[in-house]
């Protein structure tokens, strides 16, 4: 087995995604997206599932079909949650109605880095989350607490550069 990155994608990234390179006009970029996914190399909390249901119909169809993506909550996610919002409270957006997988985000991001089998598979390279939010100064958001905990953060382009995909 190739050395392989795992990557926790946000649901900014799915969403920019398709808004420049939709489903329908851009299939070969998505089988190669269904492909990292069938592959269990990209994956996300349910709650980008969530996220996602609230902006757009057609990714929304498309992201219900691809039941490998979505990952329940565990209870080390729960409790990785909790510390993330301890630090980070403004992180879950309390003042929106709309759901926040931010935190559940960089939670699965972290609980992969910290698993036992990280130890088994020599193979595996990083766990890098994929979004389209910026570092920018101070401001709360997944760049931001990713950073302190030591987790890579790179855009959905990013992503296809370093997995070598050309169109």
């Amino acid at each position: 087995m190739k050395n392989t990155n795992y990557y926790v994608i946000d649901s900014s990234s799915l969403i920019e995604l398709n808004v420049k390179y939709p489903i329908d006009v851009f299939p070969s970029l998505w089988k190669k997206i269904e492909s990292l996914i069938n592959n269990g190399v990209l994956i996300a909390p349910k709650e980008v599932l969530k996220e996602i249901s609230v902006f757009d119909d057609s990714l929304k169809k498309w992201a219900m079909k691809q039941k490998k993506l979505f990952k329940d909550l565990t209870e080390n996610q729960i409790k990785i949650v909790t510390e993330i919002l301890k630090k980070y409270p403004s992180l879950a957006k309390p003042d929106s109605e709309l759901p926040a997988a931010d935190p559940f985000i960089i939670a699965l991001a972290i609980e992969l880095e910290r698993s036992p089998q990280k130890t088994l598979t020599p193979s595996v390279k990083k766990r890098i989350i994929v979004t389209e939010e910026r570092l920018r100064g101070q401001r709360v958001r997944i760049p931001l607490v990713c950073k302190e905990y030591g987790i890579e953060c790179i855009t959905i382009i990013d992503m296809c550069r370093i997995e070598g995909w050309k169109f």
